[in-house]
């Protein structure tokens, strides 16, 4: 097999240098492109292979010194560091003005002190800058794959249409994620028997961290691959348009395109939907034109452009075109299956397509239609993109400058609620082909009163800007978000000395974030509330599920205070360049130690680092009033010895953490000691995001953990390895007889069969409540607060009605949003917290504590005291959430457990509520105190 292979090698590279030397004998000196076949020894399509990372990338080194239609630039490093490579293919002669080009870009997207003659002189001279990236979601595997086969596609073609695209377009080819290319080709070819070869049961994440979350992560940026693509996108090249590539296609057809479904997001520009609908159907069109059928588009699937943080939607609110495709597809040989009801041609599905054998060939044929269209449209109308994108961002510049009203779905009900319809009243009809849909042909003065009243509140305006207080209690975390705007090309400024505004007096050093800019759009969606419309079919009907979240304002989940400014204003400000940084604070001399806030989340890196560092670390069980300064119960203590203050000093250089010098002893009587912890961290094969993510957030404050997987739980004696136990969401326990995957162990490498198994009722609940009665604590989140019932602690479900049953999707529904609760701060759990703070909620569990819940010492740490705690997003049936309990705590034996309705860490990004966790980590059995 080897010595064949080898020989068909020689015969393709002896094909590609006959075929060169033809060309030069007939006088056409062309470079030798390299072949996907040549370099490879398969097309990009074959049955059973991929290529990997590291080939794509010799491979696009190659084709980089054979072409001078492509250059490789690094963009960044992944999390498991390798480099991120972006491929830049466009003419030879556009090459040489990159640089201008990019300027064009950036000076269109940004739309600061351009003429309209101006803009429109730049956008006849600038080049469309496409995007097309691919592999975001590793097993996804065709979009990786499919980037190789463009970039060939590109360099090599001649024909009239390539050139053209060539000539007015740069298309920047991004992989979303190189490690996760990796590990997935590496895990399929590793077969010898391609008929065993499979993309299914990979032992860990796809993304060292968190897996499909990768694609949740666009405007928070907080991993090195987004950070990158973002940099990109937001801050160097501005493109025009942005195509993701995903799989896989709705069952009973090859791929979906866009236009999408409603609802879209009020907050950015009519122009972006405008602009899909366009590109979509230049996608549609072509598919038809070349005989692809089963394409379909809106109602074909459930993708929506409502929210922001995948990475085609935050594209959305910076007035670009994000274009998401999800095909089917695999280099083991798969079949479209029958569907009866996708046989029949429709609006959203003109082409059906009908049940076949399909191959991995058909589907690249597929992507690469789909990437010619795009370009295609790019080129024809690269004149109008390059302007509109200006039009967008100069609408958003004046919006922000002016009065503005953003019209949200409780504004338009109210509305109607205070106009209702009159039949008395000339109504519109048929007759004038009006179509007032039962509404009158006039408006009334009484109800254009009752308009500019609801609709037109001055005290309803859009603001024309925020300032974050720099004496706010975690002013650090709040310079994170601040820093997470940046990295979405978000301009800051900050106040060089104090000033005043609507009569508020404000310190040196607070930020300011004004609305008068291109990226407006993406501004009020980190600020203000989301107002998901109620998307209920018919009623009665069960609401239809959004796409991803309907609510996540970033500044509500990082717990940032900031003031919302309705007019103009100005002040001492000047532009952040770069990152924000919070001040670094001088750290004095001190005889006896050094305090600093339980506040900040950051303190919690400063005790961990500390506590390896081998030095003490107490908190305050008592106020303290010293040198006119007052440290509240709770407050992280030092003993100063030989060396601490430069340990600290280092520590506030790099965190802009403060530490109050203390002279005068502090009684032992007066601190508790914070011991070392023993984390262990629950995950399973294949890895769990959730798990992944509380990885992530361990290591960004320096938290020490173990993962464990089933067998070990299974094996019992955990309190002589470990003081605490994180139960993630997604954690479940199986019960007798439960159906499920099987994998068979000799099927996997023998250094992950350790990790085969799952939590069960019968042989998992019996160790976690030895390590509960032996003093360990266990802090279960989401679906693992289930073992409060396995453990039959006296709770109950607080959403379930008078039969034991859960409320229905048409009596309550609240996915991914931002709800207000009431915390108790004077446990030990909630130290630091706010006693009102805003929640990440999606559905999660809701406890009601029973009569002997007292007895028991079960105590509620954070609960709902009013029928309305949505703050941003949707809460259908809210009422039914008045007065439950979100988060308790219950003594097992001499441990504690302790459960979490809402993910307190959900994808990294609600800082306001860490605490919750690091407290139970820092405290362990001590939280009963």
């Amino acid at each position: 097999m080897r010595s064949l292979r080898s020989l068909l090698l020689l015969l393709v590279c002896a094909s590609t240098a006959s075929t060169a030397a033809n060309a030069q004998r007939r006088g056409v000196a062309k470079p030798v492109i390299t072949s996907p076949l040549a370099q490879f020894g398969h097309n990009i399509g074959d049955d059973y292979f991929l290529a990997n990372y590291s080939q794509m990338v010799d491979y696009w080194r190659k084709l980089d010194r054979e072409s001078d239609r492509m250059k490789l630039v690094r963009i960044g490093t992944t999390a498991e560091a390798r480099p991120i490579w972006m491929a830049i293919v466009t003419s030879p002669e556009n090459h040489k003005k990159l640089a201008r080009y990019q300027d064009i870009s950036r000076r269109l997207a940004l739309a600061e002190n351009l003429t309209e003659a101006q803009a429109h002189a730049l956008a006849a001279e600038g080049k469309a800058v496409v995007w097309i990236d691919g592999g975001l979601h590793a097993s996804e595997v065709l979009g990786a794959q499919q980037l190789i086969e463009t970039t060939y596609e590109l360099v090599s073609r001649n024909d009239p249409e390539t050139m053209r695209f060539l000539r007015d377009d740069i298309i920047l080819l991004v992989p979303a994620n190189p490690d996760g290319q990796e590990l997935v080709s590496n895990w399929y070819m590793r077969e010898a028997d391609t008929l065993k070869r499979s993309t299914s049961r990979l032992p860990t994440l796809y993304h060292k961290y968190v897996g499909h979350d990768n694609n949740r992560d666009a405007y928070m940026a907080s991993q090195p691959e987004t950070q990158a693509m973002d940099s990109i996108l937001f801050r160097a090249w501005y493109p025009q348009v942005m195509y993701n590539h995903h799989q896989t296609g709705p069952i009973g057809t090859v791929i979906f395109a866009p236009p999408f479904r409603d609802p879209f997001n009020y907050n950015f520009d009519p122009l972006v939907p405008m602009e899909l609908d366009l590109v979509g159907a230049a996608m549609h069109s072509r598919f038809v034109e070349e005989g692809k059928a089963g394409a379909t588009m809106r109602s074909g699937s459930s993708y929506s452009t409502w929210w922001n943080g995948g990475l085609r939607t935050t594209v959305y609110f910076h007035n670009m075109i994000g274009l998401l495709t999800e095909a089917i597809g695999n280099p083991t040989p798969m079949e479209i299956p029958l569907v009866p009801e996708k046989l029949l041609p429709k609006g959203d599905y003109p082409l059906p397509i009908q049940p076949q054998k399909w191959h991995f060939a058909e589907s690249i044929e597929y992507e690469l239609t789909a990437n010619r269209a795009v370009l295609d449209v790019a080129s024809r109308y690269r004149e109008t993109f390059l302007y509109n994108i200006y039009r967008m961002g100069r609408n958003s510049i004046e919006r922000g400058s002016t009065d503005n009203w953003t019209v949200t779905p409780k504004r338009v009900a109210a509305l109607q609620a205070a106009i209702p319809q009159d039949s008395a009243r000339p109504q519109g009809g048929d007759a004038g082909g009006g179509g007032g849909g039962g509404r009158p042909t006039t408006t009334s003065p009484a109800d254009f009163a009752t308009y500019t009243r609801i609709m037109r509140n001055p005290a309803d305006r859009d603001p024309r800007g925020y300032i974050i207080p720099a004496d706010q209690p975690d002013f650090l975390t709040a310079t994170k978000f601040v820093n997470a705007l940046i990295k979405t090309g978000i301009q800051v400024e900050r106040a060089t000395s104090a000033f005043t505004v609507d009569g508020k007096n404000y310190p040196a050093g607070s930020l300011v974030v004004k609305t008068n800019q291109a990226f407006r759009p993406h501004v009020l969606d980190m600020f203000e509330p989301q107002d998901h419309p109620n998307d209920i079919p018919y009623p009665g009907g069960a609401p239809i599920p959004p796409y991803d979240n309907a609510g996540w304002t970033l500044a509500y989940q990082m717990g940032v205070k900031f003031d919302r400014v309705l007019d103009d204003f100005s002040g001492p400000f000047a532009r952040v360049v770069g990152f924000a940084r919070p001040a670094v604070p001088r750290v004095g001399p001190a005889a006896a130690g050094y305090v600093f806030s339980h506040s900040e989340n950051d303190a919690f890196v400063a005790v961990n680092r500390l506590l390896a560092h081998g030095d003490t670390v107490y908190t305050l069980l008592n106020p303290l009033n010293i040198n006119g300064r007052s440290y509240d119960v709770g407050t992280f203590y030092v003993p100063a010895k030989f060396g601490t203050r430069g340990f600290l000093a280092r520590l506030a250089e790099e965190k802009g953490i403060q530490f109050d010098p203390f002279h005068a002893e502090v009684s032992t009587a007066s601190l508790r000691r914070v011991r070392p912890m023993r984390i262990a961290l629950w995950d399973q094969y294949g890895g769990a995001i959730t798990s992944g993510w509380a990885r992530f957030m361990l290591e960004q404050f320096e938290f020490p953990y173990e993962v464990v997987y089933p067998p070990t739980l299974d094996a019992g004696n955990l309190i002589n390895k470990f003081d605490v136990l994180i139960l993630p969401d997604g954690a479940t326990f199986q019960r007798a007889n439960a159906r499920g995957p099987r994998i068979n162990p000799e099927d996997v490498p023998a250094e992950y069969r350790e990790r085969i198994g799952a939590m069960t009722v019968a042989r998992t609940v019996p160790q976690l409540q030895e390590f509960l009665n032996a003093g360990g604590t266990i802090l279960a989140i989401g679906s693992a607060t289930e073992l409060g019932t396995q453990l039959q602690l006296p709770i109950a479900n607080a959403l379930a009605d008078s039969a034991g049953r859960a409320l229905p999707r048409t009596r309550f529904y609240v996915p991914g949003s931002i709800l207000t609760m009431r915390v108790d701060t004077t446990n030990l759990l909630a130290q630091g917290m706010r006693p009102v703070t805003d929640f990440y909620y999606d559905n999660a569990p809701a406890f009601r504590l029973l009569p002997a819940a007292e007895a028991r010492g079960i105590k509620r740490i954070v609960w709902i005291d009013n029928p309305n705690p949505l703050h941003s997003g949707w809460a259908w049936g809210q009422r039914y959430l008045n007065g439950v309990t979100e988060v308790l705590e219950a003594p097992v034996g001499k441990g504690m457990l302790v459960l979490f309705g809402p993910d307190p860490y959900f994808r990294s990004q609600p800082h306001g509520t860490f605490k919750l966790l690091f407290n139970g980590l820092l405290y362990r059995n001590a939280l009963g105190d």
